[in-house]
């Protein structure tokens, strides 16, 4: 049963918190190094502690780098390296999401493009396996990703070094990132100057992933995750974990009242934005760069279709699924790589079967494949690149490379 996650920050937010957290939860920490351990990636090392301030125990997590010399990364390789991981598809696709925010609010502020954008501290492998980690952890407690809830971060005050020079609290990425998701801001713990209490890191995790007014009905675990600073008050994050809510992101919807398992048993929420325009001058050309650029830049899917427009002239419908964070950025695109004067944009629940991915073993290599979960029911979907690459390098038919993974789920 999916599970309902609340995230209190009352003294801030970074990845290695909310790892803390995680960990405190009740996530093995085994499973998730294994999960981290398909990053392609080394130099590192995940560890976990006890940890007491004030009375209150629980854990702290830190990411030890045993390379020093790390390279700095532009959002492609990072994409590059999360989507070769052997990663849940939601997992996987929330990371994506993590760090394209992080780079176009790092685009904004210094003035260039997302493609340009060099990551220091979010780009280095600590700021990878932490946004990576807390997703995966998420995962693994069962969370349902419609019901992860925060009810805001304090920022801070005074001032912090980086990779920039000496930068204001809160960081200019930090209020950006909360200025564009919209996540609430809360009183600091302490009074004067508190130094910085939620990272980019932290502040695009919890844009990107949390709901205000999540409420659990009943608490099954609690933890806590420490940051390394001792100041006058718990320097935690406490975390959440219940079986069932009050209301969910179908209230107020025909879905609201199905009988209980009904749909949740099978199925997922989500929210997306779809993003149309209807164009009479395009050229072929045209819409597949079009196409490309929004793929690259995070669009969930796009679609054209014909249209038979005004004056009798033959058209194309464009439509774009974004997720609500990205769908600013990818209408933009679309005035950009089109001939399209405006947009329009409705917001819509999405029902999404529970999904998992894997790796299997076929006479001719290992192919990833994607599990659609209905049920007792399994739908294989083997991935068609590494399809693709097996039969070219065996010369053998596409079609036998998707049979032989099919059966090898059997």
């Amino acid at each position: 049963m999916a599970r309902g996650v609340v995230i209190d920050c009352f003294s801030g937010a970074s990845g290695d918190m909310l790892l803390g957290a995680l960990l405190d939860a009740g996530v093995s920490p085994s499973e998730l190094r294994d999960g981290l351990a398909s990053l392609a990636v080394g130099g590192w090392n995940l560890s976990a502690e006890p940890a007491r301030q004030h009375g209150i125990g629980g854990t702290r997590a830190r990411v030890e780098l045993t390379q020093p010399d790390q390279p700095h990364r532009g959002l492609s390789e990072v994409v590059r390296i999360i989507g070769i991981a052997a990663l849940p598809p939601e997992v996987a696709d929330r990371a994506c999401a993590v760090f394209r925010l992080l780079a176009e609010v790092e685009a904004g502020i210094h003035g260039t493009s997302v493609e340009e954008v060099e990551f220091h501290e979010v780009g280095a492998i600590d700021a990878i396996v932490d946004v990576v980690g807390v997703l995966y952890g998420l995962h693994l407690l069962g969370a349902d990703w419609q019901r992860v809830g925060c009810d805001g971060v304090p920022l801070g005050s005074g001032w912090v070094r980086a990779a920039h020079g000496r930068l204001p609290v809160p960081a200019p990425a930090t209020l950006e990132i909360v200025r564009r998701t919209g996540l609430a801001v809360r009183r600091s713990p302490g009074e004067g100057e508190t130094g910085e209490l939620t990272t980019p890191t932290g502040a695009a995790l919890l844009g990107t992933l949390a709901r205000p007014g999540v409420r659990l009905e009943q608490i099954e675990a609690i933890g806590y995750g420490f940051g390394t600073r001792e100041p006058a008050w718990p320097n935690a994050v406490r975390l959440l974990v219940g079986s069932s809510l009050v209301g969910s992101s179908l209230a107020g919807s025909s879905l609201a009242g199905s009988p209980a398992g009904s749909v949740d048993s099978d199925l997922q929420s989500d929210t997306v934005v779809e993003i149309q325009t209807n164009l009479d001058d395009a050229s072929p050309e045209e819409l597949g760069f079009a196409m490309e650029r929004l793929l690259e830049a995070g669009a969930l899917d796009v679609a054209f279709s014909p249209l038979q427009m005004k004056k009798n002239r033959p058209g194309v419908l464009v439509r774009v699924l974004a997720r609500p964070t990205d769908a600013p950025a990818l209408a933009r695109l679309v005035l950009e790589h089109t001939s399209a004067l405006g947009v329009r944009m409705s917001t819509m629940e999405r029902l999404i079967a529970r999904r998992d991915s894997r790796v299997v073993e076929t006479p001719w290599g290992e192919v990833r494949v994607k599990l659609k979960l209905l049920g007792s029911h399994q739908i294989v979907a083997p991935e068609y690149e590494d399809c693709a690459r097996l039969a070219r390098q065996a010369g053998v038919p596409l079609r036998d490379i998707y049979a032989a993974a099919r059966a090898a789920r059997q």
